[in-house]
């Protein structure tokens, strides 16, 4: 894949700042944010956090933002493993070197159905933000844009990833290789998992930071419940 597309990574890594998450760090409860998540009458109930994401609302808090990404194993369409249908064919799309307007729309409208079936698919995100960006479709760029910081800053507001006790938790392997790119540091080549934990190690970097840890205990009790 050619790093060209992935330049909007850039702009994320301006844009977000991770430091200004520093003291509101806090592992998701996720037996509370079941039960919150399901109350009509409460904030976080799914479908009102749902509806916010997709307005990709400025208003959203923190707390509804860690509620709508880590509730949302608790949806029936959540699937560790699972695969969307149209995940090959974008991506053979964006093997192209010479991408038209025609590709690139194909890109963006293969991303929307991609996302209908795993709505937190990253690299579809990824793909479909480069697309807008390059049909300077403003609107519609800023809007995925917003969408893909909600993400971000629940994700980085569960912990530095530095240590087991201060791990990142993400419900999708591919989410923890996109927080690599985001906080700018690349994969090592080496993954390991070490109790319910997945451990990347990152190239040499200036921080001397050896790898960050993540907590994917969803991931695993959906493997588990597949060989049930």
């Amino acid at each position: 894949m050619h790093q060209r597309k992935f330049l909007f990574l850039f702009v994320l890594l301006f844009l977000f700042s991770f430091s200004s998450f520093a003291d509101k760090k806090k592992k998701p409860n996720y037996k509370k944010i079941e039960k919150e998540i399901k109350k009509k009458k409460s904030d976080f109930y799914y479908p009102k956090l749902w509806e916010k994401f997709m307005d990709a609302d400025p208003n959203m808090t923190l707390e509804e933002k860690r509620h709508l990404y880590y509730g949302y194993i608790f949806q029936a369409d959540y699937s560790a493993y699972g695969r969307a249908e149209y995940s090959d064919s974008l991506r053979s799309l964006m093997k192209i070197d010479n991408l038209s307007d025609s590709i690139l729309n194909q890109i963006v409208i293969i991303g929307d159905s991609v996302l209908k079936e795993q709505a937190f698919d990253v690299r579809a995100r990824n793909y479909q933000l480069y697309a807008l960006d390059k049909l300077g479709n403003t609107i519609e760029y800023e809007k995925k844009l917003a969408q893909m910081r909600i993400i971000i800053q629940a994700i980085m507001s569960s912990g530095d990833g530095l240590t087991k006790k201060t791990a990142f938790y993400v419900f999708s392997v591919p989410h923890e290789y996109f927080i690599l790119s985001v906080l700018g540091y690349d994969f090592g080549g080496s993954q390991s998992l070490i109790e319910h934990y997945d451990y990347l190690v990152v190239e040499k970097n200036k921080e001397g930071i050896e790898g960050f840890y993540f907590d994917i205990s969803p991931s695993l009790n959906s493997l588990s419940d597949i060989f049930k």
